[in-house]
């Protein structure tokens, strides 16, 4: 019988701590949510390696430090609203869900989406909602939203979700540069995003999210 818990708590002593991640909620959430119950049940096994996790179709699960990371800069309080694009089978909207008041989580797969929703219910998670559609498209109606968490990579960040943020608002997502990525923190001020780096993290980009290649600026 695996034990889960004692490799959640190796999780978070190897991968998260040692990159400065310190926020006592962030911890305390990766220590409660059991990241193998959001795994493909054949990849339960792998569910707390320190890389991205292929959930199939070129999508991926975070690692957990690049997750941790990019919670830890977004900041996110506990009477917050938060977007969470590309959430697979819901392990970060399950986090995110005890760091907020509540979630909205999207995703573009339609059977993702369902197993998402039923794994969120059955761990008890009320406070997060799934919804399937195009990822880049976000979700407005339920906007706007004190920050956004895009769970993958980007070349570039679709106009419609920066007005989905409140003024005040922050959001992250991955910007790959070739083989190369960085994760960057947006901040909405004056109806405008003002970029800033946070750390270097690379992962597939998302559909809906690439360069459109004929425009050359």
């Amino acid at each position: 019988m695996t034990d889960f818990a004692a490799r959640r708590t190796m999780m978070v002593d190897t991968q998260v701590r040692p990159s400065d991640v310190t926020r006592f909620p962030i911890i305390e959430a990766m220590l409660a949510v059991p990241r193998e119950s959001y795994v493909p049940a054949n990849k339960r096994e792998a569910a707390y390696v320190g890389e991205n996790l292929d959930l199939g179709q070129g999508r991926v699960m975070l690692d957990p430090r690049t997750l941790a990371k990019m919670l830890d800069t977004l900041d996110i309080q506990p009477d917050e609203m938060v977007l969470d694009l590309g959430c697979g089978l819901g392990y970060s909207a399950a986090v995110i869900a005890r760091l907020a008041e509540a979630v909205v989580a999207v995703e573009e797969d339609a059977e993702l989406a369902a197993e998402a929703q039923a794994t969120l219910s059955a761990e008890g998670v009320d406070n997060a909602a799934v919804i399937s559609g195009p990822l880049a498209e976000g979700a407005a109606k339920h906007g706007p939203y004190d920050a956004i968490m895009v769970e993958g990579a980007v070349e570039h960040l679709p106009a419609g979700l920066a007005a989905q943020l409140k003024d005040g608002g922050r959001i992250a997502a991955i910007f790959m540069e070739g083989a190369l990525g960085v994760c960057r923190i947006g901040y909405k001020l004056d109806g405008g995003l003002t970029w800033r780096f946070a750390f270097n993290a690379s992962a597939p980009v998302l559909p809906g999210f690439e360069k459109n290649r004929a425009f050359v600026l």
